[in-house]
């Protein structure tokens, strides 16, 4: 699996929480950031959009971080999960900048992804898409990491 982002993520809690998970996941998360752009914002998501789309493998399966996406549970994202795992297909995961990703990416993008319908600064969403994804793996093979049932 790959996460390809706008931004380089300094050392700090940001950081911190994504090394917890990609070091606990299996298969790997490889972290992947392009530059942000610079200019004005339309500027900016194009010149982002061509950095995150020529980072992609040919074949990869694509899912787009956008607040417009889809809202899975956990459960249902575990599903999913193992679904685009099983494809045989490179999995791989944007995440744009402060302007958002652009039209170009949405199209390219198989399918969408929210995590929730508040807006998360660009950084922590790296944290916060690893540990969905170890809780999605905790899921699908049985471990107790996630509560299922919990009032």
């Amino acid at each position: 699996m790959r996460l390809i982002a706008v931004g380089r993520l300094k050392d700090g809690p940001e950081r911190a929480l994504l090394e917890r998970y990609q070091q606990r996941l299996n298969p790997k998360l490889e972290m992947i950031e392009v530059a942000e752009g610079r200019g004005a914002p339309v500027e900016i998501k194009r010149r982002e959009a061509q950095a995150l789309l020529a980072c992609l493998p040919t074949n990869a399966l694509v899912v787009a971080l956008d607040e417009g996406g889809e809202r899975p549970d956990s459960v249902m994202f575990s599903q999913r999960l193992e679904t685009w795992l099983g494809s045989a297909r490179p999995l791989c995961f944007l995440i744009g900048g402060a302007e958002g990703l652009d039209a170009t990416v949405m199209a390219r993008s198989d399918t969408s992804l929210s995590l929730g319908p508040m807006t998360w600064p660009h950084m922590l969403v790296r944290g916060l898409l690893a540990e969905q994804l170890y809780r999605a793996r905790a899921i699908s093979t049985g471990h107790p990491y996630h509560r299922a049932g919990r009032p």
